[in-house]
């Protein structure tokens, strides 16, 4: 799967928790793409993988504690005002989910790209991602729809 960005001046917003969701993330747009691009995970020391861009942590949650949402949202809201980014781009989860949600009600452009490891269908973070997200992406030709597009994969 690779981005296609016609504008240089563009500033993306790339969100990922850790894990494969933000190994996917960096091989989507490394921090070696011409791209002015910022990064948020969900720990610290994530930034030594993206050292000369700009890296922010929200804090981790899932379903299971469902509550982080409320302060991680007003984090994200103070991250996109800072940052103006044109584009927030999430491969997922919870984290990301939030920060588009807040990028979407600011009127920023959202992406979320759904794990490669959802074979059978999309994630929970995905199909709530798909109701709201300017687009949905899939990692899977036999998931993709009207809605969810597929454009390949990382692995291809």
């Amino acid at each position: 799967m690779s981005i296609k960005i016609k504008n240089k001046e563009l500033k993306i917003l790339a969100v990922a928790s850790i894990g494969g969701h933000w190994k996917q993330l960096l091989r989507i747009i490394p921090p070696t793409s011409d791209i002015e691009t910022v990064y948020v995970s969900t720990l610290p020391k994530l930034a030594t993988m993206v050292e000369g861009c700009k890296y922010y942590t929200i804090e981790d949650f899932s379903r299971w504690d469902f509550y982080k949402i409320v302060p991680n949202f007003f984090q994200a809201i103070k991250i996109l005002r800072k940052e103006k980014p044109k584009i927030v781009l999430t491969t997922g989860a919870a984290p990301g989910l939030i920060i588009l949600f807040a990028a979407k009600l600011l009127g920023i452009k959202t992406f979320w790209i759904d794990s490669v490891a959802n074979v059978q269908c999309l994630s929970m973070s995905g199909r709530i991602a798909s109701k709201f997200a300017t687009q949905t992406y899939t990692q899977w030709a036999n998931l993709s729809t009207d809605k969810i597009l597929y454009a390949g994969n990382i692995f291809e």
